[in-house]
């Protein structure tokens, strides 16, 4: 091996450690708790901000749709209430029967 080829393999070892260096650099720089935080909080804003957009879209062609399940979901979580108010109704005309025939 002459003295060039050797000068050139150690200049080409020299270029390829730097590049090694700059891209683990860049990788640690990538691979920081904050950064991974900010890359998945940035993709679940994404997600998040296209299913709404999906959610809006779909509620427009389909508002009766819309309606219903709405108005499903409000009876489902005031049920309880639906309930008591419903009882007190019954007993009320229960008590003004039991009265009136008595």
């Amino acid at each position: 091996m002459s003295v060039e080829a050797l000068q050139q393999a150690k200049s080409e070892a020299v270029a390829a450690r730097a590049r090694f260096l700059d891209t683990l650099g860049e990788t640690q720089q990538r691979l920081r708790p904050g950064n991974l935080a900010n890359e998945a909080w940035t993709g679940v804003k994404t997600k998040a901000a296209d299913a709404a957009g999906g959610a809006v879209s779909a509620a427009r062609k389909r508002p009766g749709m819309l309606a219903l399940v709405v108005g499903g979901l409000a009876l489902f979580f005031a049920r309880k209430p639906i309930g008591r108010a419903a009882k007190k109704v019954v007993s009320r005309r229960r008590r003004k029967r039991n009265e009136d025939g008595a």
